[in-house]
């Protein structure tokens, strides 16, 4: 029999059980302060049709793993049938992200939902570019999207910044800054300097990569759609405006005076404007956010606000969270005015990263807080008895089942974070006793039966 390779495939990553439970700590942190805003959760399929996927391009260099079904000897006969219908409009895909699948969501139920539509999921998704150092192939995003029909209050671009900083504070991971901007205000500057509309998505794209490529390159794909050097240093030394959000709004605001063709430029600042006072007004601390005006996103269907967050200290991070708001996509399978908003937070590469930057470690391997002994086969249902007994008022057992020396049992215990250990023999067993023992520090104390649970329960604090 041939050697079966067993390994990951590359880019699909695997848990051990307490970088697990991590995800599982993180997921239960972001769903709390996401439903605090009103978010309700939904689920879409992992599979869509490959031109709902399309539906606006192919979405930057976002290469999507087409499915093809794979016939078992016995169904050969199949192929041709099968084969014809994968093709056209029933050609299939695993999605790449959420939020196209959210738009094709939204024109399945659009009578069976109330809008503004404001949604969380919390999936896999699957990209099929090159595995590398924490980018994977398959990876979970959780993301927060609010929809609306016709209209959409700014003041909801004002609320991602809010739901921003109360996740990452709450997960106590560092400073981090919200960075802002408007693509209208790169769009509008764009349009200021003459530059075609067919060429401006692909000049803010190129804008994007700046801090992964640097300047000079910047520069040089600029050149590509027919800048001159002039109007490339322009955009270099327009993207690099600093200063706290008031000096920034104000020196934009100074530009509109003296750029020819600013109508779109104005609408920009006004929308950013009116984003950076609602994010004030939500109590987001001014050192948590700023306007950055080289913040673009790469996804074409972006066309309003766009951020993204930076831990401080760990810029080499990337963002670990960004988004934006979108006027068309929904629109593109029902026809109608929808615009959206949202955000992305990319758990899977962002674990990877605090983890290999040490600002997060592992769980324990198990949530295991009490680990009840087994001493001799004869008590056994006093074992599963105070097993039972803990459980219900709350605290987490695993019962020995399995007669190993005592010195084995708590060397398991130890090894998987298991906080305290009960040990119950005979003479303990007689008099409704038990002892605590507590693994962190070694400390041993007789305790009732009937208290035990309270005793465990202060213990754990």
């Amino acid at each position: 029999m041939d050697k079966i390779n067993f390994s990951t495939p590359s880019g699909f990553p695997e848990f051990l059980p307490g970088e697990k439970r991590l995800e599982q700590h993180l997921m239960d942190t972001i769903r709390r302060v996401y439903e605090s805003y009103g978010f309700t959760p939904i689920e879409t399929p992992a599979v869509e049709r490959l031109e709902v996927l399309q539906a606006k391009g192919n979405q930057g260099d976002n290469i999507i793993y087409g499915l093809q079904p794979m016939l078992p000897p016995n169904r050969q006969a199949e192929r041709d049938e099968a084969g014809k219908g994968d093709t056209g409009s029933e050609a299939r895909a695993l999605k790449f992200d959420q939020t196209v699948p959210l738009a094709a969501y939204i024109a399945r139920h659009l009578n069976d939902l109330q809008f503004p539509f404001a949604r969380y999921q919390m999936d896999l998704v699957f990209r099929g570019e090159r595995a590398k150092d924490g980018r994977y192939r398959q990876f979970r995003q959780c993301d927060i999207d609010v929809v609306g029909r016709k209209e959409l209050s700014l003041l909801y671009d004002a609320q991602m910044p809010a739901i921003i900083a109360e996740i990452f504070s709450q997960l106590n991971i560092g400073d981090f800054l919200i960075r802002i901007n408007n693509r209208k205000v790169l769009t509008g500057f764009f349009d200021s300097l003459g530059v075609s509309p067919d060429r401006i998505k692909i000049c803010i794209n190129i804008i994007d990569t700046l801090e992964k490529v640097g300047v000079a390159k910047v520069l040089a794909g600029l050149a590509t759609q027919g800048l001159s050097p002039e109007q490339s240093q322009q955009v270099i030394d327009f993207i690099k405006i600093e200063g706290n959000v008031d000096g920034v709004l104000t020196t934009l605001n100074d530009f509109a005076t003296k750029l020819p063709d600013a109508d779109r430029f104005k609408l920009g600042i006004e929308e950013l404007t009116t984003v950076i006072n609602g994010v004030r007004d939500l109590g987001v601390p001014a050192n948590c956010y700023c306007i950055d005006l080289s913040i673009a996103r790469g996804l074409d269907y972006y066309t309003g606000t766009v951020y993204e967050t930076t831990l401080i200290g760990h810029e080499a991070l990337g963002s670990i969270c960004s988004g934006g708001r979108y006027e068309e996509l929904v629109g593109t399978f029902i026809g109608e005015s929808m615009p959206g908003v949202g955000i992305s937070i990319g758990l899977t590469r962002l674990i990877y990263r605090l983890l290999k930057a040490n600002i997060l470690q592992p769980l324990a391997a198990t949530p295991t807080q009490v680990m009840v002994l087994n001493l001799q086969a004869d008590l056994m249902p006093v074992y599963l008895q105070v097993s039972q007994q803990l459980r219900q008022a709350g605290i987490k057992v695993a019962t020995a089942f399995d007669k190993r020396p005592l010195k084995k049992q708590f060397a398991l215990a130890d090894k998987q974070g298991i906080t305290f250990c009960v040990v119950i023999g005979e003479e303990e067993a007689a008099n409704q006793q038990c002892i605590l023992k507590n693994m962190t520090n070694g400390e041993q104390v007789v305790v009732s039966i009937e208290d035990l649970a309270t005793e465990v329960k202060q213990r754990l604090g």
